[in-house]
This record gives C-alpha cells, sequence and structure tokens, in this order.
C-alpha cells in the first residue's frame, strides 16, 4: 500500500507549526494590489496589509493557484512513491479545487503507474479547512490508505462547525463574495453578521452590537462542547484582544485548551475586512 501525501492551499490559516508537525503540503492562493501580485504565503506582515486594506478604494484582488502550481506541487510527490489526497476551500467560493480537480487529471493522463490524487472540495475554509486537513493527515501518518484517508476527512467535514462574525458585510459586497447573505445587504451593512460556510457563505444571524456577537459566539462553541466537539478552534482578524477574551471563555467551557489560535490571512480577509471572530471545531479524536 502507498503511502499518503496531503496537500492544501493557504486558506487554512492553520499555525505553521501544526502544519509543518502534520507534513502537510501546501499551495498558495495569490492577491494581486494594483501592478503587484504576490503569492499569500510571502505575505508576512498581516497588521500592514489590514491597514493598506481599510483606507483602500479598491480591494486588492484575489486569484486561485494554476494549474502548473498543482502539477509542481503533486509531481515530486508520486515520484516519491506516495498517492495524495488534496483538500481545498469551498468550491463555491474559489475555484482552487477545480484547478486542483484539473492537475489531477492532467497528470492522470500522463502517468502509467497506479498513483492516485484524490481531490476534496472540503466545503469551508480556514479553522475549518485547518481541521479537516489535519484530521486527513492523522489518518495518513497512521498507515491508512487513501480510500480510508479520503473517508476520515469526509467524516471529519461531516462533524465541524464553524461560525464566523464580522463588523460589516461592506467587504464581502465590494468583493462579490457576499452569498446567501444577499438579502442581508442595504441597512444591513450597520449590523453584525454572524455566518458559517456551507460551500458558500451562509447567512446565520445578525445582531446589533459588538457584546452580543461576543456572547452568541460563545453559545455557538457552547452547542460544539454539547456536541462532544472538543477539538475548539479561535481565528480572528486584527482582534487579538477579543480572540483572547473568547479563548478564555472557551477553556471554562471545554475545560481545556483550543487546538489552535490564529490570524486569519490577507485572500480570506479581504472579503470579510478586520474585526472578524470565527469560532468551530471538531471532536479531538480526529487529530490522533
Amino acid at each position: 500500500m502507498r503511502p499518503v501525501a496531503i496537500v492544501t492551499d493557504s486558506t487554512h490559516y492553520t499555525p505553521r507549526a501544526l502544519i509543518d508537525a502534520a507534513g502537510v503540503h501546501e499551495v498558495s492562493l495569490y492577491v494581486r494590489d494594483g501592478a503587484q501580485v504576490r503569492r499569500e504565503t510571502e505575505i508576512s506582515d498581516y497588521d500592514a496589509f489590514y491597514e493598506e486594506l481599510g483606507r483602500a478604494a479598491e480591494l486588492p484582488t484575489t486569484s486561485q493557484p494554476s494549474i502548473g502550481d498543482f502539477v509542481a506541487a503533486y509531481e515530486p510527490l508520486l515520484e516519491s512513491g506516495s498517492d495524495i489526497v488534496s483538500i481545498h476551500l469551498a468550491g463555491g467560493i474559489s475555484g482552487t479545487v477545480g484547478a486542483a480537480a484539473q492537475a489531477a487529471a492532467l497528470l492522470g493522463e500522463r502517468r502509467e503507474d497506479a498513483a492516485r490524487i484524490e481531490v476534496i472540495d472540503a466545503e469551508t475554509a480556514c479553522g475549518g479547512l485547518g481541521c479537516v486537513v489535519l484530521a486527513a493527515a492523522a489518518a495518513a501518518r497512521g498507515g491508512a490508505g487513501i480510500d480510508d484517508v479520503v473517508a476520515r476527512a469526509r467524516e471529519a467535514r461531516e462533524a465541524l462547525a464553524i461560525w464566523f462574525c464580522i463588523d460589516t458585510l461592506e467587504y464581502l459586497q465590494r468583493g462579490g463574495r457576499v452569498g446567501r447573505a444577499q438579502a442581508w445587504l442595504g441597512g444591513a451593512l450597520k449590523i453584525k453578521p454572524i455566518l458559517s460556510l456551507e460551500a458558500e457563505i451562509t447567512p446565520v444571524e445578525r445582531v446589533r452590537t459588538a457584546s452580543r456577537a461576543f456572547e452568541r459566539m460563545l453559545d455557538y462553541l457552547r452547542t460544539r462542547r454539547d456536541d462532544g466537539a472538543d477539538g475548539w478552534v479561535v481565528q480572528h482578524i486584527q482582534s487579538p484582544e477579543r480572540a483572547a477574551a473568547v479563548v478564555e471563555r472557551g477553556r471554562e467551557l471545554f475545560g481545556c485548551e483550543p487546538a489552535w489560535v490564529s490570524e486569519v490571512g490577507p485572500v480570506i480577509g479581504t472579503y470579510t475586512g478586520p474585526g472578524l471572530i470565527g469560532v468551530g471545531g471538531i471532536p479531538a479524536r480526529f487529530f490522533e
């Protein structure tokens, strides 16, 4: 049985130490700001990026990796004797998973060996994508074959729930990623939207104050605890103090530390803006 390599894209925003320890390979998306095009993984100063974003008359644009980017990531893994499970952010908001599938098909035509590449639409992003990727990596590390790794990733996605609160729908509207929250536009730009990502941006509820949004995020974490999803995560954009307050209350709920706390990067952050707080998770057994 061939070993299984896990590939993902840069929109998981999971701490680098966790991704590296899990042996996960990454393909970066791109950010274009005027004439400058950078891989997302090349942008390390998030403070500067979000400061500029807040002043920008026009938002940066983002783009998926090319088919060639995926081929360059896949070929060495195939040459090393591995099968590949490639897990990516929701196809409803990005063409990344489609580019990965095209690269897999192209290599399938070129190669005569029995190597396999399975591409999975995680139908989520950020911490949710990180949870699914680390679940797949744990199965692969334990010696599972490609079919079992795929099954584990799909099982993890089924067990996953995430929510995020943003300060305004303005960035989603300007970036054209508002999805099913379209009905909330207009006067709703002044409320605090709480959303999820189920293949596309999905509205959950609207609240009017930051304090109410904070309490609702804790309520959602409480539902994760009650469901046995003790592998909980917290993410934010330019809101470390609010994230720390969520973590403090989360420790009381779960009686354990979060799986991780991290900041969401430029590709997703371009469409949500600063101020995001996200929570969610899956049962911690998926990480073992």
